[in-house]
């Protein structure tokens, strides 16, 4: 039931939000209490952020903190928990220059982190890695504490959904929390394949360029559908299967 403290709108995104933290958990790609998923209370510039000290396999629709552009605290369930900075940092950066964008995901997988300091990048080695032909790249910086970085993040990104942090991460921001998980979730799958096919020590073999932009244009949303939307209500019959206590 939702609390009489929130609107309707705000409400189903916290519930969503939790969930997108109980799936990335749920499929191996959280970081302990690091990392964050943040979305934008819908008609507002406010993002809801998880507590620094809570696993993702804990987080429920209540317990997200409201923070606004600057990193403030607005709405704070349980005070013993605070925000961190570094993952502050981006996140505001991609909210504020990206109006378009109402889910941002940061990930420190293995698979991920593997092929962020592969100077190759992203190869197109599967369907699935074509999707991501045309990705975008940030060099790594340090921890992203210094503010000036957000231009330079932002720049980077550009209009693309996707993009590899080199030497850190992966990054995924989307116009709903659904689409933002699913290209993470693609985006991953491709980073493992890619681990998988170089650790073979088998020849490579790549499609030709004409064949590599023809599948990414058949990913691009126009073409077909925005990816996620369509898979979300299977996802959240997973989570409801295993531990409901997400919508709290």
């Amino acid at each position: 039931m939702r609390p009489a403290a929130f609107s309707a709108e705000e409400w189903q995104t916290r519930v969503d939000l939790a969930a997108c933290y109980r799936l990335v958990a749920h499929f191996g790609m959280s970081d302990l209490i690091y990392n964050h998923i943040t979305a934008r209370i819908p008609g507002t510039d406010l993002l809801l952020i998880n507590p620094y000290g809570l696993m993702y396999e804990e987080i429920t629709a209540s317990s997200l903190l409201t923070i606004d552009l600057d990193g403030q605290i607005v709405r704070n369930a349980d005070p013993q928990y605070g925000i961190n900075a570094a993952g502050y940092v981006i996140h505001s950066a991609v909210h504020a220059h990206r109006p378009d964008v109402h889910c941002v995901i940061h990930t420190h997988t293995r698979a991920g982190m593997a092929v962020s300091a592969m100077k190759c990048g992203l190869l197109p080695l599967s369907q699935t890695s074509m999707r991501f032909y045309r990705i975008a790249y940030h060099d790594y910086e340090s921890v992203a504490l210094e503010l000036d970085e957000r231009e330079r993040l932002v720049r980077d990104l550009g209009s693309h959904d996707a993009m590899i942090l080199r030497n850190h991460g992966l990054l995924t921001a989307g116009p709903s929390i659904a689409q933002a998980f699913n290209t993470l979730y693609w985006l991953e799958m491709a980073c493992k394949v890619q681990v998988d096919v170089l650790n073979s020590g088998q020849d490579i073999q790549l499609p030709p360029e004409h064949i590599l932009e023809k599948t990414w244009h058949l990913y691009q949303p126009h073409v077909r559908r925005p990816f996620g939307e369509m898979e979300w209500p299977a996802m959240l019959r997973l989570l409801d299967r295993r531990d409901p206590s997400y919508r709290n």
